[in-house]
């Protein structure tokens, strides 16, 4: 394959080899975990055809396991290995959130600010805090809640010229009053720590963060996406992977741009259980959930989802960008970190091999779940029309969104046909559960056939409506 790939391919081996003989030096995994978690990645992986896992664990406050399974980039033959950085999406938002909190420590901003010292142009800027972009307690509308790209994103973007436009809206609740995620706001906190730092925003983060703690293999997903050695693809209603281009630079500044092999993400991990970059006070508070104006917690620290998992407190936050998904468990009073990254987008692989892992490391652990309200409900016998439509490629194109219907293009309906046609009759569409982001209500169901099968679909609705998103994500 060439001079470049054979030197990549030595560079590569040397350094699993440095990694793993630091591993065995630490290892703390049993040989029957070590076959367990291997065999939940490959299992996972082949159930819903995702090419690629990379899972690192810490157990007991040191890296105890780092492996990759399945393909980098499938055309090209590339295996996966530990070293390979993947990006991680929205975890991103810590750092962002380290970055704020480092300049709150020198005096330079206060938590407590309002947008309005920095933007005063920007929706209800004096009444918007810093601490509320951080805790998705703005009111801000999230500018990208869908988990496919929409026509706009395929396009650059000035960070700028994206706040102006989705911080400008009116507010989708009152400031502090209710909690709904959004990535509008740590792009305006990303503007916000570069302006009064007075560096460019990455350029802050790798002296200030990234140097301190020697995280090593970060990059800017996008405008370093050269140095991206595994592909990122897209499966449409479970139909064999397509390659699926990164979104335009711009769009995820601050909140979902870095890149890093997960062997770092559990530096960093570590870094905050042991605390070793903030001091105590900031920690408490990046860990502190939100208390809503009704008294209800929240939730959510500054970047982290906060709760308990089967009695274990854990620090937790999954990512997406074009092409990928990761997700990173902390489970600080146990010593414990689990990091997965995939590299296909609106797939819950990653998701369900964290969860596995848990189990496997701390054996209690169950998922939560979270009932399902009642427009999700009330969409079901709808979602049940549709999929039998798109078994026979066939949609009510007055149904969806000018964004859903591109999504709709002549590929991912000939993959819909491919996949779901053969499964038989749809019998039952049941709602597992919901939530609020964008303005819109998000509903994941449960779709059997006659045949045998279940599938999970994820599904965006407007107010009026209209069907912002509708993906087939794996087999139930």
């Amino acid at each position: 394959m060439g001079r470049w790939y054979s030197r990549l391919m030595r560079v590569q081996v040397l350094a699993a080899a440095v990694l793993f003989a630091s591993l065995s030096a630490n290892a703390q995994l049993t040989a029957d975990q070590q076959a367990k978690v291997s065999q939940l990645a490959e299992k996972v992986l082949a159930e819903t055809g995702v090419p690629s896992a990379s899972v690192g664990i810490v157990v007991d406050g040191r890296l105890a396991y780092a492996r990759a399974f399945g393909m980098a980039d499938k055309a090209a033959g590339v295996k996966a290995t530990a070293e390979m950085a993947y990006p991680i999406g929205s975890i991103s938002k810590q750092f962002t959130a380290t970055a704020a909190l480092l300049l709150q420590q020198d005096g330079k901003l206060s938590l407590d600010d309002k947008v309005g010292t920095y933007f005063p142009e920007l929706t209800r800027a004096k009444e918007v805090s810093l601490r509320n972009l951080m805790t998705m307690t703005s009111g801000y509308e999230d500018f990208a809640p869908q988990d496919y790209i929409i026509p706009a994103w395929r396009r650059p973007i000035d960070p700028l010229t994206n706040i102006h436009e989705w911080a400008e809206k009116p507010l989708d609740f009152e400031p502090g009053a209710e909690w709904q995620y959004s990535n509008t706001n740590y792009v305006l906190l990303g503007l916000i720590v570069q302006k009064v730092s007075g560096e460019p925003l990455y350029q802050f983060i790798r002296e200030r963060v990234l140097g301190p703690l020697k995280l090593q293999g970060v990059f800017n997903t996008y405008t370093q996406r050269e140095k991206l050695q595994v592909v990122g693809y897209v499966s449409n209603a479970m139909a064999p992977v397509r390659v699926l281009p990164l979104e335009g630079t711009g769009w995820y500044f601050g909140d979902g741009d870095l890149a890093m092999p997960a062997t770092t993400l559990l530096q960093w991990d570590l870094g905050i259980m042991n605390q070793s970059l903030l001091t105590a006070a900031s920690y408490k508070e990046f860990e502190t959930p939100f208390v809503l104006k009704s008294g209800k917690d929240a939730g959510y620290g500054l970047g982290i989802f906060i709760g308990k998992r089967d009695g274990h407190r854990i620090f937790e936050h999954s990512g997406e960008v074009g092409g990928y998904v990761s997700e990173n468990m902390v489970f600080p009073d146990d010593k414990v970190a689990i990091v997965v990254l995939t590299n296909e987008v609106a797939s819950g692989a990653a998701g369900e091999i964290a969860g596995g892992v848990a189990g496997i490391v701390l054996p209690a652990a169950k998922p939560a779940v979270t009932p399902a309200s009642e427009v999700v409900a009330a969409f079901a016998p709808k979602l049940k029309g549709i999929m039998a439509g798109l078994q026979k490629s066939e949609i009510d194109r007055g149904l969806f969104t000018a964004d859903t219907n591109d999504y709709f293009g002549p590929d991912a309906l000939a993959d819909f046909q491919s996949t779901l046609g053969p499964l038989g009759e749809v019998v039952s569409v049941t709602p597992v559960r919901t939530s609020l982001r964008g303005g819109m209500t998000f509903g994941l169901y449960k779709v059997a056939f006659s045949g045998g099968t279940t599938v999970m679909v994820t599904v965006y609705l407007q107010a009026d409506g209209k069907i912002e998103q509708l993906l087939v994500v794996g087999k139930g």
